[in-house]
């Protein structure tokens, strides 16, 4: 599977880029992750915002590789829990599709570019700083590959939050005098 992020961003800290390049690492053999870095529009000039993000949006669409599936990382996206989004990864892998993920300025993303994406999903609730949304969403693509790519069963990490919940209120059964 081939996964793409096109992030709008100034340098980020080294800090940022240190894990984001141990996720990059991580992935299994068969996921192959590219990111791509666009520089944000000036905004010192007094455009007004929406003509900033239509000029992001047009150097974003250049940039998306042709036959794409693309899905904007942005605050009002769909939630997706970890297992769900592992299961919907794992059938974008299984039909060896490209992924788009696209990442904004400091104010988002144009609501056209948004509109014509396949999806939208959230990764906090938090508006997070762009280091930490693309940490965060590496993270998060790198576990799910993880679970995808493993033969049998997933990791802990990948139960649902109700399934994790419920284990830590079973009651423990003791064997033995």
């Amino acid at each position: 599977m081939k996964i793409h992020v096109i992030a709008l961003s100034h340098k980020i800290e080294p800090w940022a880029q240190q894990a984001v390049d141990q996720f990059q690492k991580r992935f299994p053999g068969d996921w192959k992750l590219t990111i791509k870095e666009l520089k944000p529009e000036d905004r010192s000039a007094g455009k007004p915002v929406d003509q900033i993000l239509a000029k992001e949006a047009e150097r974003i669409r250049a940039a998306i590789p042709n036959g794409a599936r693309v899905i904007a990382l942005d605050e009002r996206g769909e939630r997706h829990t970890s297992k769900a989004l592992a299961e919907q990864l794992q059938k974008w892998h299984n039909s060896s599709e490209t992924l788009c993920l696209l990442i904004g300025s400091a104010d988002g993303l144009d609501e056209n570019l948004k509109r014509q994406c396949q999806g939208m999903w959230r990764l906090s609730d938090l508006t997070l700083p762009h280091a930490l949304a693309r940490g965060r969403g590496m993270l998060r693509v790198r576990r799910c590959s993880g679970s995808c790519s493993r033969a049998g069963g997933r990791p802990a990490v990948m139960a649902g939050r109700d399934e994790v919940a419920a284990r830590a209120r079973a009651p423990t059964v003791r064997s033995g005098s």
